[in-house]
């Protein structure tokens, strides 16, 4: 991957979720356009104006002005006294993507960075040597300071990092991959911390994994609604259309693909049930409706992801330096928020369908699921797992946007608390997936209790993908392998694959 600030898409950033992301360096054009936004750094200290971010203190001590023998020192300290992070460490997957946005972002040139910091940065990337960035310390503005600050370490060999993922100080880090530690220059130390990539990099990768889900929970349904011998007319193409959102559309138009072709369907048709539960029939108001608000965290995080994040901003055209307020992680936080919700909807009426399929009262099959009920508990605490998983999420879907406290002696007296907004969004999405995944095993088993008809060619395909690691329940056992094995069918996408072999309009 070259990188120039401008041209980065979602799509390539799948593989730095990957134990083997690409490499990546900079490109020309956006060398060119740093060295004119250094030039203009340089050009203002030689004439020793006094320009917030090149020669002052920061925050609340914006008016003191540091002399000019001081900067690197300055510089230094910024770095190392904002590195105040606690908590966990971010995993490898987020701490690459917030090397690689924050380095697109440099690259811009709107923030009097040197080339060879943006160069040794991505050195780093390549050589999968990975500063230790703890996941807690910033509210989201000014920018992600404390996590961005544990990233900058590394370059001047402070704090902690991973080699191949083996922990050790940066000095020796550096050391053994041969890159010499930096002497940040004016400005460098606060382009480098000042901005919204760990928040950015977290909820990317929650973006990503939901995504993967959307298909995946459209699957999960068509497959209950066979083991429930369920009413395909609500996916009627003329109900979308007098209520023509994109989602309902798509979700609609998956669940009638899934189950072309479906005998079970067929066997019923003529029943005397009249409507189903709305965890069945209003599948795509609901799935739809998680895909249109995902639609749009996309569109935010696709300009995110090419976007200048820091303060102040350089532009050397006009020969000109705005201190303003693009480091501030509203936009990302409020996204991150309704996605949150978003996804515990998918998880909640996931949820639903799973308990119609467990009590009998509502099924008409075998109570949880089980042979030789009473001898035998079945799905009956995974369906407990889910539903704790569930509420869970409800705890977790609280918006983080709305909170502000103010810090810097009030001088920052608005602030996003995105990266917390992101965290939650990613840890929803992890349940989601994981209730999804007893979903499947449980609409997996269902349907293995009908008269031998098939199922749609979809939801056939399904079956058998998961039948090849799974068979179906006839006495109690370790169910938590079962959910693993159901999870690393999700996870390797082998799921998905097969589904869309059989599907291939699958969305």
């Amino acid at each position: 991957m070259i990188i120039d600030g401008q041209d980065i898409q979602l799509s390539e950033l799948d593989g730095f979720l990957s134990t083997h992301p690409p490499q990546v360096s900079l490109g020309e054009k956006a060398k060119a356009a740093m060295k004119e936004s250094r030039d203009t750094v340089e050009a203002i200290l030689k004439r020793e104006q006094v320009v917030y971010g090149i020669n002052t203190g920061f925050g609340k001590l914006a008016n003191t002005g540091i002399a000019a023998s001081r900067l690197e020192e300055l510089q230094r300290n910024l770095i190392v006294s904002h590195a105040v992070g606690v908590g966990t460490p971010l995993p490898p997957t987020v701490v690459r993507l917030a090397m690689l946005l924050r380095a697109n972002a440099l690259s811009r040139g709107h923030s009097g960075c040197r080339v060879k910091v943006v160069e040794t940065l991505l050195a780093l990337l390549n050589e999968d040597c990975l500063p230790m960035i703890p996941a807690q310390g910033s509210v989201g503005a000014s920018g992600d300071l404390a996590p961005l600050a544990h990233m900058a370490c590394l370059l001047i060999g402070e704090g902690e990092a991973y080699l191949h993922g083996e922990r050790m100080p940066s000095a020796q880090a550096l050391v053994e991959v041969g890159i010499e530690p930096i002497v940040l220059q004016a400005k460098e130390g606060l382009a480098l911390i000042n901005g919204t990539q760990i928040s950015a990099a977290i909820g990317l990768q929650g973006y990503i994994e939901s995504t993967r889900l959307l298909s995946t929970a459209d699957i999960a349904c068509a497959m209950t609604l066979e083991a429930l011998k369920g009413s395909i007319r609500p996916f009627d193409e003329r109900v979308w259309k007098v209520r023509p959102h994109p989602g309902h559309k798509e979700v609609s138009a998956n669940l009638r693909a899934l189950m072309v072709g479906s005998e079970i369907l067929e066997s019923h048709k003529d029943c005397n049930k009249v409507q189903d539960q709305y965890s069945l029939r209003c599948v795509p108001q609901v799935h739809g409706a998680v895909r249109d608000a995902l639609r749009h965290v996309g569109e935010v995080l696709q300009r995110e992801v090419n976007a200048v994040t820091d303060n102040p901003l350089i532009f050397p055209a006009d020969d000109d330096v705005i201190s303003a307020g693009n480091f501030h992680a509203e936009p990302l936080a409020i996204p991150f928020d309704y996605a949150s919700a978003a996804m515990s909807e998918l998880a909640n009426i996931s949820e639903r369908r799973l308990e119609n399929m467990v009590n009998p009262d509502l099924s008409g099959l075998p109570a949880f699921l089980a042979n030789d009920s009473g001898v035998n508990s079945g799905f009956m605490i995974a369906q407990v797992t889910a539903a704790a998983l569930v509420s869970e999420n409800k705890c977790l879907a609280h918006p983080a946007s709305v909170d502000s406290i103010p810090t810097s002696a009030n001088k920052e007296d608005h602030v996003s608390m995105a990266p917390i907004a992101a965290r939650k969004f990613r840890a929803i999405v992890e349940n989601a997936a994981n209730v999804l995944a007893i979903e499947l095993m449980a609409a997996f088993q269902a349907i293995g209790f009908g008269e031998g008809l098939k199922p749609g060619v979809g939801v056939e395909a399904a079956m058998n993908i998961i039948g090849k690691d799974l068979a179906p329940l006839k006495q109690d056992r370790y169910l938590k392998k079962d959910i693993d094995i159901v999870r690393n069918i999700m996870d390797q996408g082998m799921l998905l694959a097969a589904v869309k072999t059989a599907v291939p309009e699958l969305i």
